[in-house]
């Protein structure tokens, strides 16, 4: 086995942990393993599949931590090919550049929005690898829990997505190119409906064959994204926010069609039962541009109630006494909606 070793410097607060659970959202997700103390991805670099193992290393300072990348594969240990790839996409991922020095501010003045910031300090916005990965989550999770959309990503991976041959080594996520040699009918006997099969394999082929760009989207702007995407067959208004986040890691948006979002945003904000999308629409305008981390921190809030987190910072106290510094259940629905932030029984 070959391996290459180096570190990325990271400006605190960050937590791995949490930034990673807020990726993987579930424990059964094999793509983004996390075994309590480092995330593992198999992504491909020049061609060729490579393991890639982070952990966190407290370094004592109290303005930077470091986190220790590795990344492993057969062929010559002295081979640093790729490194510069992994970094990027590792730091892309891990929203290892992101400033959130706004959104403390933002929590400090909201009362409500203090008590789960504080919780979660350290968490960064994830991304996916890609925005195609990205957009084949979401059509997995349409019109299904997260816990089996998560299935079915998982199964996709097995069976599609690269492998690196190595002891312990998960599949990592299918390319487009793989991807678009597959048929409907073997998208099916791994659980995925005849629609989703066919959205999913049709952007496969136009993203291998050139015919479309999805990560030129990262040059336009929120409008004109959610419209390229909402043309897109099977993809309505969630699965195109859904993307806009979790793609392309535009902050200022929270899916309003959410439903996990939506019962967490009931509980906490005081959202009304009969709460749609112009209402979260309208709540998330005074947390612009970080609806997206509002997002992420309702997610972890049902992980820590589900018992995943057991090292997150105790529930906060009653609303108004919280300050907030820089240091320190299944459901199915009709439409193109999906659920994630707090799909949690």
């Amino acid at each position: 086995m070959g391996s290459v070793r180096f570190a990325i410097e990271v400006r605190t607060p960050f937590r791995l942990d949490l930034t990673v659970w807020a990726l993987r959202r579930r424990a059964h997700n094999t793509i983004d393993a996390w075994d309590g103390a480092t995330y593992t991805r198999t992504l491909v670099v020049d061609g060729t599949p490579v393991q890639v193992v982070v952990g966190q290393d407290d370094t004592g300072d109290l303005d930077r931590t470091r986190l220790c990348v590795e990344l492993r594969r057969r062929g010559d240990a002295s081979s640093e090919v790729g490194v510069a790839e992994v970094r990027h996409t590792i730091e892309q991922m891990l929203g290892l550049h992101v400033d959130l020095a706004g959104f403390y501010e933002l929590a400090a003045s909201d009362e409500r929005l203090a008590g789960l910031a504080r919780r979660f300090m350290g968490v960064r916005p994830p991304r996916f690898a890609s925005v195609f990965e990205a957009f084949v989550n979401a059509v997995a999770c349409q019109q299904l829990s997260l816990t089996v959309g998560i299935h079915l990503l998982d199964r996709l991976a097995a069976a599609y997505g690269p492998e690196v041959t190595l002891h312990g080594a998960t599949p990592g996520f299918p390319t487009p190119e793989r991807l678009a040699a597959a048929e409907p009918s073997q998208l099916r006997r791994l659980g995925f409906s005849v629609a989703k099969a066919r959205t999913i394999l049709l952007l496969a082929r136009q993203v291998a064959s050139g015919a479309l760009d999805l990560d030129g989207l990262a040059l336009a702007s929120a409008e004109q994204a959610t419209a390229t995407l909402i043309e897109l067959p099977g993809i309505g208004r969630w699965s195109a926010e859904y993307v806009l986040l979790r793609g392309l890691g535009r902050l200022g948006v929270l899916p309003g069609d959410d439903v996990g979002a939506r019962n967490n945003l009931r509980r906490h904000f005081r959202l009304p039962a009969h709460a749609g999308y112009d209402e979260i629409a309208a709540l998330a305008k005074g947390w612009w541009p970080y609806g997206g981390m509002v997002y992420f921190h309702l997610l972890l809030d049902g992980l820590a109630r589900a018992g995943e987190l057991r090292s997150a910072a105790p529930s906060p106290p009653a609303a108004g006494s919280d300050t907030v510094s820089t240091r320190s259940p299944a459901w199915r629905s009709s439409g193109s909606t999906g659920s994630d932030a707090g799909d949690v029984a």
